[in-house]
Order: C-alpha cells, then sequence, then structure tokens
C-alpha cells in the first residue's frame, strides 16, 4: 500500500484573547463538553496557554481529543496542538490517530503510528487495537502483519480486545485462515473475540464454518449477543438450516428480544431464504416500525422465491411508508421486474435511481442492464453498461447472454473481443453465453472453435452446461445425428437438459428417429415431465403419425402428469395481466376475445393461414382453427393493441417456447398494426417488426 505524507500542515496556534471570567481548576468538563464551536475552544486554548495549565499533559490531551474528535473540520487545529506538545506519549497519539480515522484520513493515521515508533513513544492496547483498525479499513495488510510482530514484542499477544482488532484485519483482508489461527491461540476467548470470528466468515462467506463455530461456541458455555446470532442467522439462511434458524427464533422469543429490529428483520431474511416466505411475513407484519432494511429482506425474500408480483406489491406499500429505498431494496425489485418483464415499473424504478442519484455500483448497474436485456431492450443494456464507472466479468456475462437472446449474436461475439482486449478473464459463464450467441445466430463453425479454445487458451474446462450448448448449436442447424454421436462422446453422463436440447431440435426438423432415442433417455433420467410427452406427441403429429402421437399423450395421463398450460403476462399501466390459453378468467375476457377475433380477420386478409397442427391435441377438427387463435401470447397481444396506444411497442412474457402458428402469426400482425412487438419465450427474444423476426425464423 501506497501512503502519501501527512497532508495537514503542522500550523501556528492562533487563539482568540477573549477574557474567561471564572476558569475552573480542572477543565475537563469545560473543554469535552462545554466547547461547540472552534472558535469556544480556541477561547479556552488562549487562557490554558496564558495560565501554563496547558503544559499539563492531561489537559493538553484534553484539548487536542476536542479538537481532533468532537469538533468537526478541526484537524489542522489539532495537529497544531499535538505538535506544541513538547514530549507527546502513547494517549496523545491515540486521540490523534482516532481523530484521522473517524474523520476519514486512515492513511494519516498510518503515517503517525509509524512517527511514533520512530520517536520511540511505546504503544498501548488502546494504540494497536486503533490502528489495527485503520489497517482493516484500508486492507493494508503488510502494515497489519508488522504491526502484529510489534503486539507479540511488546506482550500484548494474549490481550482479547486487541486480538479481536487482529482477527477482524486478517479476516478482511482475505487471510480467514490466518485470522482463525490467531483465534485458536487466544488463551482466553471473550464475546469479542468470537464476534470478530463470525465477522471473518460472515464476510468470506464461509457460512458452514459460521454454524459450526456457534456450535463450539454453545459447547465452550460462551454467552452470545445480537451481533453473533445476527451473523448465524444470516448463515442459516444461505445453508438452509431451517432447524438452528428456528431454534434461534425460539431463544429470542424466550429471552423477550421480539422488539429487536435487527434480530428479527435477520429471522425475515433467513426464513425467505429457507423457502418459507410466508413464515418469513408474518413476522414482517408484526414489526410496527420497519426500516428500510426490513422492507428490503422481504422483498428479496419475495423476488429470490420467484413471487415477483408480491414483491412489486410490497414495493408499492414500502413507497408509501416515506421509507427511501437502498441499493439492496433497487436490487431485489428490478430482478422481480426483469423476471416478470414488467418493463414500465422497471424503467421507473431507474429513473427512481437517477433522481435520487444512487451511486451506479457495479452490482445495481448489472442488474439494471439484466432488467434491460430481459425485457428486450437491449440497447439500453447496452447504454448502461458504457455508463457504468466499473464493471466486473458479471457485467460482461450478462451483456453477452443478452445479446446472444435477443437475437444480436455476433455482435455478443464482438463485446467478447472487446471483453478479452481489455484484459479481463471469461469465466465459465462467459463461455455459456459466447455458445448461446452461436446457436442463436447459427454459427456452427464458430461455435466448434469456441469450445475447443476455451480450454486450451483460457484454461476452462468445459462443464456438462457447455456440452449442452453444443448440442442446441449441432442440433439447431439440423445436424441432428453430430449432435447425437456429440451426446454419446460426452466425458460425464449427459443429464436430462442435454438430451431434452437434442429432443427439441428433433421437432424442429421432424426427425422421429433421434427424437425417440433422446425421449428414451429422458424417461429414464426425468420421468415425471409432461412436457418431454407434449413435444414427442409432437414430432409423431408434425408428420402425420397421429396414433403414435395419442399413445404419447395417454402414456403423459396414465402417469398422473398434466401438460404445463401456456402462460403469457403483458405489463399494461404498471399492472401486471396474466393469459392461460383458452382462458375466460381475465374481467375484460369478452372484449379481448372480441380483439382477437378482429385481429385474426386482418392478418388472415393479409395472408397469414392457421397451422392447426400446433392446436389443442383434443380439439375437435372444427375447433381446431379457434383453438389455435386462443394461444395464451395472442390473447396477451389483443389485449395490448386495446389498451395501448397505436405504434407503442407491445413486450409479451410466456412461459413456454414460442409455437410455430403464434410466430408467424405474431409476424404478420406487427406488420398489419405497425407494431413492435417483443415476446420473450423460454429460450429466446423474439423482436417482431413489420413482418419479420430477429431470430430469421432460427429458434
Amino acid at each position: 500500500m501506497a501512503i502519501s505524507l501527512l497532508s495537514f500542515p503542522a500550523k501556528t496556534l492562533t487563539t482568540t484573547t477573549t477574557p474567561i471570567s471564572e476558569f475552573p481548576n480542572n477543565p475537563k468538563t469545560l473543554i469535552l463538553e462545554q466547547c461547540k464551536t472552534l472558535n469556544h475552544l480556541k477561547q479556552v486554548h488562549a487562557h490554558l496557554i496564558k495560565s501554563s495549565l496547558v503544559l499539563n499533559p492531561k489537559i493538553a490531551e484534553n484539548v487536542l481529543e476536542s479538537s481532533a474528535i468532537l469538533l468537526p473540520g478541526s484537524m489542522d487545529y489539532a495537529l497544531a496542538v499535538f505538535r506544541a506538545i513538547e514530549e507527546p506519549q502513547a494517549a496523545a497519539y491515540n486521540i490523534l490517530i482516532r481523530g484521522f480515522t473517524l474523520k476519514q484520513y486512515p492513511e494519516e493515521a498510518v503515517l503517525l503510528f509509524k512517527e511514533m515508533r520512530e520517536n520511540d513513544v511505546e504503544p498501548d492496547k488502546f494504540t494497536f487495537a486503533c490502528i489495527l483498525k485503520v489497517c482493516s479499513r484500508i486492507c493494508a495488510l503488510k502494515e497489519g502483519e508488522q504491526i502484529h510482530a510489534q503486539i507479540v514484542k511488546f506482550g500484548y499477544g494474549s490481550h482479547g480486545f486487541v486480538q479481536s482488532t487482529l482477527i477482524h484485519l486478517y479476516a478482511k483482508c482475505g487471510k480467514v485462515d490466518v485470522a482463525r489461527r490467531v483465534f485458536d491461540e487466544l488463551p482466553e476467548r471473550g464475546i469479542i473475540s468470537w464476534n470478530a470470528m463470525f465477522s471473518g466468515y460472515l464476510k468470506s462467506s464461509h457460512w458452514e464454518e459460521i454454524v459450526i463455530l456457534f456450535q463450539e461456541m454453545l459447547e465452550s458455555k460462551v454467552g452470545f449477543d445480537e451481533v453473533t446470532l445476527t451473523t448465524v442467522l444470516t448463515a442459516c439462511g444461505r445453508l438452509g438450516k431451517l432447524d438452528l434458524g428456528e431454534w434461534i427464533h425460539e431463544y429470542i422469543e424466550a429471552k423477550g428480544l421480539k422488539d429487536n429490529l435487527k434480530l428479527i428483520t435477520s429471522l425475515i431474511d433467513m426464513y425467505a431464504k429457507c423457502e418459507k416466505v410466508d413464515t418469513a411475513r408474518k413476522l414482517f407484519d408484526k414489526v410496527p416500525r420497519r426500516d428500510v432494511v426490513a422492507w428490503s429482506a422481504m422483498i428479496s425474500g419475495y423476488s429470490q422465491s420467484d413471487r415477483c408480483r408480491e414483491a412489486l406489491n410490497l414495493f408499492h406499500k414500502m413507497q408509501m411508508t416515506k421509507v427511501d429505498p437502498n441499493e439492496v431494496t433497487m436490487v431485489s425489485v428490478l430482478s422481480s421486474c426483469a423476471d416478470l418483464g414488467a418493463f414500465e415499473t422497471g424503467t421507473w424504478v431507474h429513473s427512481f435511481i437517477k433522481r435520487k442519484r444512487m451511486k451506479l455500483t457495479v452490482t445495481l448497474g448489472t442488474t439494471i442492464m439484466d432488467f434491460y436485456a430481459k425485457c428486450g431492450s437491449i440497447e439500453n443494456s447496452l447504454e448502461v453498461f458504457e455508463e457504468m464507472p466499473s464493471k466486473n466479468v458479471l457485467s460482461w456475462n450478462v451483456l453477452i447472454q443478452g445479446l446472444a437472446s435477443n437475437g444480436q449474436g455476433r455482435k455478443a461475439l464482438e463485446y467478447f473481443s472487446l471483453m478479452r482486449e481489455k484484459g479481463i478473464k471469461p469465466s465459465d459463464v462467459t463461455f455459456i453465453g459466447v455458445l448461446s450467441a452461436c446457436s442463436h445466430a447459427g454459427l456452427v463453425d464458430e461455435g466448434r472453435d469456441f469450445f475447443v479454445r476455451m480450454s486450451i487458451d483460457y484454461g476452462t474446462e468445459p462443464r456438462i452446461e457447455h456440452y449442452g450448448c453444443m448440442v442446441d448449436i449441432l442440433a439447431r442447424a439440423g445436424l441432428i445425428e453430430e449432435a447425437y454421436q456429440f451426446i454419446k462422446s460426452m466425458p460425464m453422463e449427459p443429464n436430462a437438459v442435454v438430451w431434452r436440447t437434442l429432443l427439441a431440435s428433433c421437432k424442429v426438423h421432424k426427425n422421429i428417429k433421434f427424437g425417440e432415442k433422446s425421449f428414451n433417455h429422458i424417461v429414464k433420467l426425468d420421468p415425471k415431465n409432461s412436457g418431454d410427452y407434449v413435444l414427442m406427441s409432437n414430432i409423431y403429429s408434425s408428420v402425420g403419425k397421429w396414433e403414435d402421437a395419442l399413445r404419447a399423450r395417454c402414456q403423459m395421463k396414465l402417469q398422473g402428469m398434466k401438460k404445463t398450460p401456456g402462460c403469457s403476462l403483458i405489463e399494461i399501466d404498471g399492472a401486471i395481466h396474466e393469459f392461460f390459453a383458452e382462458d375466460n378468467a381475465h374481467p375484460r375476457s369478452s372484449e379481448i376475445y372480441d380483439a382477437v377475433e378482429n385481429m385474426m380477420k386482418r392478418i388472415k386478409s393479409s395472408g397469414y393461414v392457421p397451422n392447426t397442427a400446433e392446436a389443442r391435441f383434443d380439439a375437435e377438427e372444427d375447433d381446431k382453427e379457434a383453438s389455435v387463435s386462443h394461444h395464451s401470447e395472442k390473447l396477451a397481444i389483443a389485449f395490448g393493441l386495446i389498451r395501448t396506444s397505436p405504434g407503442t411497442t407491445i413486450r409479451i412474457s410466456k412461459n413456454l417456447r414460442m409455437c410455430t402458428d403464434c410466430h408467424n402469426a405474431t409476424k404478420m400482425i406487427s406488420k398489419v398494426f405497425h407494431r413492435e412487438i417483443i415476446v420473450r419465450d423460454r429460450n429466446r427474444f423474439h423482436h417482431f417488426k413489420e413482418g419479420s423476426c430477429s431470430c430469421n425464423d432460427y429458434w
């Protein structure tokens, strides 16, 4: 760590000489409690100089404490007071070191400690504790290690207070194993030492070690406090250790700690992360005065449990309470907006962040990027990326994956090249994005090349996800047999997802032979997934093998499985509307179905022909055309047409892959109604405009 010279000049003292009529013999209270401004202190100081009382080290230290710690903006004066002390001892150095630390000049505190040692002033336990805190703050590991040696030299190696700050230093600097050795060598461990070790594990995300350490603490019969329990509850949430979390909850109830907001907030967070979101909400509702941390914990709980609507509803309630959200709140809300495709709400949140001038951290910036990318607004995602003052590999991954899924595969590869030019090492997730870009853009040769190079050039061994991407690249391009042989040659056992990837492409390319092979492998690995039976049935239907198609459907029903219903979401005026195929649940369903009928008539007159092979399997022949016209995305699009102004972009999110008929129909709707329509299905984004789609019919 490079440390500059002291920036505060040792100015000559100038004091106001206003007389003080009654000056106490012991002016400590006057100096430390009654001097509210620097001018007040200067008056007292002048009297002390004239009366020679300032020569008393204790009184001089009182003046130093007032100027260095108690009064704002007076460090230059404090340094001048310090320089006027003829032979300052450890107490004076300690005060000035604390002052530099409190007023955000940690480097100056380190320099002052060095000066103290050069002047042969012996530090005490308070000196070491304070300077170690400074080193922790600026991660000055080298200086901290030197101070550790001096702690041993001066005999403070077993002092709990000093050792606790030493533990904290090593943990903060990423040396958690060294911190643990210091902890283990302590002859007596007080609660401060235990909590320092807990804090170290917390900062390093060593969740399992926190739980083990807590068990040791209980066995050692050492009392614990709020700080301990808060840390352990955090670990319980990360590890899903509900039983220990519930034990702590019972302890809090038994000890009458229900009014401790920090503990209750930690409980809310723990229950939410352990998938007990309703229990967390009951606790949350009982909190009389909720701060931003409590609100954020509950909103985050809903978001992480895929209960995104409830997350947004709670955020709206939070706004009514006038509690200002923080970065954690914004990240959870934006993540929920991304999952729901709630573009309007997320855009408002982004503008709110700008209005509040919240710092665009890597985490917040990357979340905003991800939100825009998942709502099909990749231009906005790119804009945020360029605005971010600092980026990490996750930021680049989100951009590359976003470009890939939004039909800009070649641009995704350009940004991968730029990432390498900037010296950022790609992660294994980066290559999932790169291979996805090749898959969506049909870049087979490029995909093969990246797959080989990722281990040779970048030292990243392919995981099963990368093999799955490679299967997708080959199978999408119609190289079904090559994809099958690639799976058979994998060094690890292929999972159901890999085989399912091949099965999906067999449906697109109407390949029964390898479709059946894929399906047979899938049912052995994941026999209860209804979507696989539907896919196989659709492959048979696509080539007119109706009896085989019916047999696949019957097998599904015999095992008690039901087809996952298609569901599409659309946001209108900040509210999320949900549609299922042939659904009448919406309060304006009559109006929506009239709009669908009108929409289908208009696109038919422009050349659209319904693909009744995509109709509900049990639909009668006369009803098949109506069945395909009532798919969930068509209902959502019709609702968007009647509820938004002409020319407004319509954004739809769907839980399943978009069918061929809906894809063809939406292309025609975009042309006839002069609308851009963005559909996010299970695999990618489709940007429909003037009769064409960004996927180039390759999905």
